[in-house]
């Protein structure tokens, strides 16, 4: 069974993205390359500020969820947690 990663990246413009993956660096170079999620197409470089491990996809999934309802106030307290 693989680990999961909940993470968010802030992108060029300051906004913030939270995603989950299995593989981060993977993930990371799909993001930069413009192949990863169509928010962020265009919206790098990126820098991870947050990153959370889950045991399952399922985890990753409902822990991704709670983070996106956050306030951006909220998610940037969480990302100087790392």
């Amino acid at each position: 069974m693989s680990d999961w990663v909940v993470y968010i990246l802030e992108c060029k413009d300051k906004t913030l993205y939270t995603g989950i993956t299995n593989n981060l660096e993977r993930r990371l170079t799909q993001h930069e390359t413009g192949t990863g999620a169509k928010y962020t197409k265009g919206r790098g470089p990126f820098q991870i500020v947050y990153t959370e491990n889950c045991k399952d996809r399922s985890e990753a999934t409902r822990r991704e969820s709670e983070i996106k309802q956050l306030s951006r106030r909220e998610k940037l307290n969480i990302k100087n947690k790392i």
